[in-house]
């Protein structure tokens, strides 16, 4: 199986990029939607996050307020910090179990879309990294536009992140986001077709079809072996 990780910054276009690899009928395992989940009332999550941030982050349905929740650990890199040991083994968890659902159903390609690809160490997993990227300019222009915020806010929310530049020099595959959407999308056709080649011997390995044949490999050799030393 190949294990693609797909990263960038908010704004960046990431999603856009996730989006189209849906369209393109690669599943995705996305970290954002298990983080929500492992958020929701009553998760084990929930209750750590409660019991270290108080009541005055849930609203009246007892939910996590996310914005609330955002607006502290954006502006406080120890609360980030501690947000994130908190929910990383929940989140872990939640990612390992959809990869190994989509293992079982055969799939030889999928994509794993972490924000915190290289900040949780999951990079070590994903073989191509690609990075959603735009200039630091348009980037904050774009989350302005986007969530209406002040540039404040929105410089707040940028900075809380690893910088754009280093998860560039750090991909496989860089995704040009500053452009127009026609223009993503010539790129990201570019991308599909390296992310689509054959795998190798090893990812081949790794899929449910290798294993299965690795097993019949062993189980033949099992049976012939019996055959063989039964005659002599």
């Amino acid at each position: 199986m190949r294990a693609v990780g797909l990263t960038g910054g908010i704004a960046s276009g990431k999603s856009t990029v996730s989006s189209m690899f849906k369209y393109s009928q690669i599943p995705v395992v996305d970290a954002d939607v298990i983080a929500r989940d492992v958020l929701k009332k009553g998760t084990g999550g929930y209750k750590k996050v409660v019991a270290v941030f108080g009541l005055d982050i849930l609203q009246d349905d007892g939910q996590v307020d996310r914005l609330k929740l955002g607006r502290i650990v954006f502006s406080d890199a120890s609360k980030r910090q501690l947000l994130n040991r908190l929910l990383a083994p929940y989140i872990s968890s939640g990612i390992l179990f959809e990869v190994l659902k989509l293992w079982i159903k055969g799939h030889k390609v999928i994509v794993l879309d972490i924000p915190l690809l290289f900040e949780a160490k999951m990079d070590k997993w994903t073989k191509p990294i690609v990075v959603v990227w735009v200039d630091p300019q348009t980037q904050l222009q774009r989350l302005i536009e986007r969530d209406n915020s002040t540039e404040e806010d929105a410089r707040n929310r940028i900075n809380a992140q690893m910088s754009l530049d280093l998860k560039r020099n750090q991909a496989d595959i860089v995704i040009d986001n500053t452009g127009s959407l026609e223009d993503l999308q010539e790129r990201f056709r570019e991308v599909l077709l390296q992310v689509k080649r054959p795998l190798t011997w090893t990812e081949f390995w790794l899929s449910r079809d290798g294993a299965l044949t690795a097993l019949l490999g062993v189980v033949i050799g099992v049976l012939v072996g019996k055959k063989l030393f039964g005659n002599l």
